[in-house]
């Protein structure tokens, strides 16, 4: 028996907790035997002081069994997921489960919702009419028997000690740690019944880590803490500076995942999903080299099997497949506005910030800045040009889809911050860093 006063203390004073009262601690958080504010105190303590690999993957077992975790033992497919870190225009997900399903593997998908300048699965997912993300586990596990792949979000019975947690870090200044971080993303992700993890870590003005040593020490503490429960892992570094793709907004990021299916992706979004896609598919064993993985996934993308994929996913959530087939029969906003190039003599784009044109999505209604916030799935932006694309005097730099036109002048205030030019050509930085394997 151990005094939450004593945990809190333990770990004020630098000390090492040991698994018992790591496990006391998180019972005491589901059960309601500990107070919020002790909590808190808790968090502030290892955010201050930090944890061991030891005690990181003591507090991530002890919230992986604080809930259910699903039983997908009948289903005879590699079970791999994959994990983003988050940023602006990453879709990845949308079009890699689908992609994936049609290569071999199950991809059993929890996500999440956005907040702030970052996008969420669910939220663009709902953009398709009539989707859902809210299934029973037993259709839940049915679909995946049948079609391979569900996209949903979290249940309450699901890892409810991070849903404690996370809340209370959000509003106590304790979200940067790693090791909370860790905990908190491997403990949804293997309670889905997974065999293995492959994890996008991003780093850049746009990403929750916005230093590459920051992001990489996290993506070596994810592969180590999942290696360390019995489920392999790696991770891919990207980059996250300016936004991935061209589409910023939920339904205009359906639509860009649906032409990434058609063949049609955005160069730098379909070198990420390759990137991560080759990784779920070596760990599945579906593939050994790199080659041979981006070779089976451009053929199901050139026979169609992967969009086939995605409207049978569609279809088993009860979502609308005839925007699929016709995404001109996606909801529109009322009104588009063309930010053209103000400068008097041809340059480059040198920079499109990714947080501050997340930031500019966000204020035309297209993402949250409180939990309880409605989004408007119709609002967004969508690029005409990427860094380093030469523009002439007067030409369109972005498409700003808005209903409210007070909404757009903060909007383009924003984007215009986003963007800064050179008069030379500027050099890219390949969007993939590195792949993180121990």
């Amino acid at each position: 028996m151990y005094l939450p006063q004593e945990i809190i203390a333990t770990k004020r004073d630098g000390k090492r907790l040991s698994k018992n009262q790591i496990q006391h601690f998180i019972d005491g958080i589901v059960q309601g035997d500990f107070f919020d504010y002790q909590a808190s105190a808790l968090l502030m303590a290892i955010v201050l002081n930090g944890m061991d690999a030891e005690e990181t993957t003591a507090l991530t077992e002890a919230m992986l069994h604080s809930g259910r975790i699903e039983k997908l033992d009948t289903i005879q497919r590699p079970k791999i997921d994959k994990h983003s870190t988050g940023g602006v225009g990453d879709k990845v997900s949308i079009l890699l489960a689908p992609l994936m399903a049609s290569a071999g593997l199950c991809v059993p998908m929890m996500s999440g919702r956005g907040l702030g300048h970052t996008g969420g699965t669910l939220d663009k997912l709902e953009s398709i009419p009539g989707f859902n993300i809210n299934l029973e586990q037993s259709v839940y596990q049915e679909q995946l028997a049948k079609i391979h792949q569900a996209m949903i979000g979290q249940s309450p019975d699901i890892v409810p000690a991070d849903q404690i947690l996370y809340s209370l870090r959000d509003v106590t200044g304790t979200v940067e740690s790693i090791p909370l971080i860790c905990a908190s993303i491997l403990s949804k992700k293997l309670a889905e019944g997974i065999d293995a993890l492959v994890l996008d870590v991003k780093c850049g003005s746009g990403a929750f880590m916005t230093n590459e040593s920051n992001a990489r020490e996290l993506a070596h503490a994810l592969v180590g803490i999942s290696k360390s429960m019995g489920k392999p892992a790696s991770a891919i570094l990207t980059r996250m500076n300016e936004p991935l793709g061209c589409a910023i907004g939920n339904s205009l990021e359906v639509i860009e995942s649906i032409s990434c299916l058609c063949g049609e992706g955005p160069k730098d979004l379909m070198q990420v999903t390759y990137a991560l896609g080759a990784e779920m598919l070596r760990l599945g064993g579906i593939c050994v080299e790199q080659g041979e993985a981006y070779q089976l996934m451009q053929n199901k993308i050139a026979s169609g099997e992967a969009l086939y994929a995605f409207r049978q996913l569609v279809h088993a959530q009860g979502g609308s497949t005839e925007v699929v087939d016709d995404i001109s029969l996606f909801a529109r906003s009322k009104h588009s506005h063309s930010y053209k190039f103000n400068g008097v003599k041809p340059a480059y784009i040198s920079e499109i910030h990714a947080k501050y044109m997340g930031e500019a999505a966000r204020l035309l209604g297209a993402g949250r800045s409180h939990a309880k916030e409605v989004i408007d799935s119709t609002v967004g932006i969508y690029l005409n040009c990427k860094v380093g694309d030469r523009i002439e005097p007067g030409e369109s730099i972005c498409r700003v889809d808005y209903n409210d036109t007070k909404k757009l002048v903060h909007a383009l205030d924003r984007i215009e911050k986003s963007l800064s030019y050179a008069t030379e050509e500027v050099v890219l930085d390949d969007v993939i860093i590195d792949r993180i394997i121990d």
